[in-house]
């Protein structure tokens, strides 16, 4: 990173602490959720709890296309830097009241409620902080130096996860208080908006925005009563193509989480009488895995094109992903199931390390909204897939009735690579 200014170095460190902190309140109360929900939630039959637990999951990420769809106009409206410091301080609001929200012994029916709506925000807000931070740094670095400097929001990102299942396993465990986790979540998130202030907008959306006032001056015209920004030649094309193939690329990670964090959990807990200490442990050996080896892309990422990596990530991932619900027909051990975790998590088909190169190809002041909101949509569509698809899939078909998910997102994923692929490679040839 030697080849960075000091002011890029600076946005990285306090865009990607914001991150961790972001997806760290975002995952306590996922890998806690054995815990809060029977806080905040009633107690039913045994078969409602498990669909109470898909409803508490999942509910995060059904508001996030509203969150995509208001948090990315804003983006593209009044800039980038302004809604990194908003998503951040969403977060924090929604972190102080769950850190004294009354349980539903204590309220009842009030507590589901309130702790719903706070997930609901914590959702939305997470929804910009990655997308924002991200589009910042793509906007503001130059590649190869922009790569790795993306790829570590991601570490950021897997960090705060981490530290998530760390303190869910010490609060489970008695050893700290998980109110306070979500206080200290909050303070610091305060501290990191306040810290943002110092960040400029970024050249790309800055340039871009003076072109219009610029534009609005020689022609003289209202750039609100004349609504330039409609105007097809201030706005640029969009491609249908791209979009469609960045969604398909985003299909993969949430049917992929929920086997290696939810499925499995259950899995250990009914299959194999795990204690709810001893799950929430594993997750944390799988998550620290898959952190370190997020990490060596990160650096290696530098030296070797990002497509060409998930390219060949492709073809070792697919065919492992496809194969996983056969493999978990023969498990017979909690440490065998842990492998499987972890080979799921190595074979993960994400945008990641690529961010950059797919952010590049949409127009600059549709590029927070588009992304923001395909990365909401596939979110939402896919975990509530998941959650509640996964349930029945297992119960009517058994392992392999997990083959009716990993088909097409496997599929989906490498007709949305081998586009963007294909597309570069004409870029570089001067065809487009």
């Amino acid at each position: 990173m030697s080849g960075l200014n000091r002011e890029q170095k600076q946005a990285i460190g306090i865009l990607s602490i914001g991150t961790f902190l972001e997806y760290f309140d975002l995952m306590l109360y996922v890998h806690m959720s054995v815990l809060l929900n029977d806080l905040f939630f009633s107690k039913e039959n045994e078969f409602s709890a498990q669909l109470l637990s898909a409803f508490s999951f999942c509910i995060t990420f059904i508001f996030r296309p509203i969150g995509a769809l208001l948090i990315g106009r804003l983006g593209d409206s009044i800039g980038r830097k302004a809604t990194v410091i908003i998503t951040t301080t969403i977060m924090s609001i929604s972190c102080v009241i769950m850190a004294n929200l009354p349980t539903y012994e204590q309220i009842g029916i009030a507590a589901s409620w309130a702790v719903t709506i706070c997930r609901i925000f914590q959702g939305m807000s997470s929804m910009g902080e990655r997308v924002g931070a991200e589009v910042y740094l793509t906007e503001l670095i130059k590649p190869p130096y922009v790569y790795p400097a993306v790829a570590f929001v991601s570490v950021c990102l897997t960090l705060g996860g981490t530290m998530a299942l760390f303190v869910a396993n010490i609060s489970i465990s008695q050893l700290f208080n998980w109110r306070a986790a979500f206080w200290v979540g909050a303070i610091v998130a305060v501290i990191g908006s306040f810290a943002r202030r110092c960040l400029r907008e970024t050249p790309d959306f800055a340039n871009a925005k003076q072109q219009i006032a610029n534009l609005q001056k020689d022609l003289d015209i209202d750039l609100f009563k004349e609504k330039v920004l409609d105007k097809p030649w201030v706005k640029e094309k969009m491609s249908k193509k791209s979009v469609l193939s960045f969604f398909f690329i985003q299909l993969s990670y949430p049917v992929c989480f929920y086997l290696i964090f939810i499925h499995s959990s259950n899995l250990l807990k009914d299959k194999f009488g795990y204690t709810t200490e001893q799950v929430i442990h594993q997750n944390f050996i799988v998550s620290s895995i898959d952190l370190i080896f997020t990490l060596a892309i990160t650096c290696l990422v530098y030296f070797i094109n990002p497509l060409k990596f998930l390219k060949l990530k492709f073809y070792f991932a697919g065919p492992f992903i496809l194969a996983s619900p056969f493999l978990l027909n023969y498990i017979s051990t909690g440490s065998g199931l842990m492998l499987i975790q972890i080979l799921l998590s190595l074979s993960l088909l994400v945008e990641f390390p690529a961010t950059p190169i797919f952010y590049k190809n949409f127009p600059i002041f549709q590029r927070f909204t588009t992304t923001c909101f395909s990365y909401a949509v596939s979110r939402a569509l896919m975990y509530i897939i998941s959650s509640f698809g996964i349930i029945y899939l297992i119960k009517y078909f058994g392992n392999l009735g997990l083959l009716f998910l990993l088909c097409p997102i496997v599929i989906g994923y490498g007709l949305g690579l081998f586009y963007f692929i294909r597309l570069e490679g004409k870029k570089e040839k001067g065809l487009i």
